[in-house]
């Protein structure tokens, strides 16, 4: 299959944050602190990638200390607001000499667009905004924020070990 050919050649997976670590809900406690629903067990997928020398990066238009926090736990690089998706991946695929043709870019809503276009593998989530479909090559079975990300690791650590 041509995807799994795809899959096996990744070197850099870039994700969108909230819609696709996250269920794109957003809890304000009342200190008017953000808070955020995360999947567990992406974690896990993710240092399988690491482990395969898979580069990880969260790019993000939003601002946000949650966002560091998560990605400082999972031990991700992280790119926060950021208003061209496309011009930050260029600038990242340059810096680690990663061709983009080898990067794939997961997302969920209409902002990710200049991303998915430049991409090799654009990928969306499950619940992603129908605007995207015609960017996206592949749609998770999960949805962002309950696997979608772990799904992810996984298609493309199988690819890789077969």
């Amino acid at each position: 299959m041509h995807t799994e050919k795809l899959l096996r050649n990744i070197r850099l997976i870039a994700f969108d944050f909230d819609g696709v670590f996250t269920d794109n809900s957003v809890y304000v406690n009342q200190d008017g602190i953000e808070e955020v629903r995360c999947y567990r067990s992406d974690g896990i997928g993710l240092s399988r990638l690491r482990e395969m020398d898979v580069k990880l990066y969260i790019v993000s238009t939003e601002s946000n200390p949650v966002v560091s926090k998560r990605a400082e736990k999972l031990k991700i690089q992280c790119m926060q607001s950021v208003e061209n998706k496309a011009d930050a991946l260029r600038e990242i695929c340059k810096k680690m000499n990663i061709d983009l043709e080898q990067t794939m870019f997961v997302g969920n809503d209409i902002n990710d667009i200049s991303a998915f276009k430049i991409v090799g593998m654009p990928i969306g989530v499950s619940d992603c905004y129908p605007e995207i479909y015609p960017y996206i090559v592949y749609r998770t079975q999960r949805n962002g924020g309950l696997g979608a990300v772990r799904e992810i690791c996984d298609l493309v650590f199988n690819a890789k070990v077969k």
